[in-house]
């Protein structure tokens, strides 16, 4: 089906600047994920779960790149410890 699929899409020979010509496009250089990710049912199609598990300390790290006294940076590096912990102890838990 997916050989079907990618035969379809070198026939139509859209213009590239189209809609229709950018999926295309998209879809044939995205073509090795997408057999991977068919062969192997251990791979996610997406990697929102990675994302959000990073999230809490991308935003304290933002945030800590602002403190701009030894005292306010002492306070950001506890709380941004203590943020860590609480998401390692309790995964499934939304900031």
């Amino acid at each position: 089906m997916m050989d079907k699929f990618f035969k379809w899409t070198h026939s139509l020979n859209p213009a590239p600047k189209t809609g229709i010509g950018k999926a295309v496009h998209y879809a044939l250089s995205q073509r090795k994920y997408l057999e991977r990710y068919l062969l192997d049912g251990r791979l996610e199609i997406s990697n929102n779960r990675a994302e959000r598990s990073i999230k809490p300390f991308v935003i304290d790290r933002k945030n800590f790149l602002f403190v701009n006294t030894s005292r306010g940076a002492k306070a950001s590096a506890i709380m941004f410890s203590i943020s860590s912990n609480l998401c390692r102890k309790f995964p499934h838990a939304r900031r």
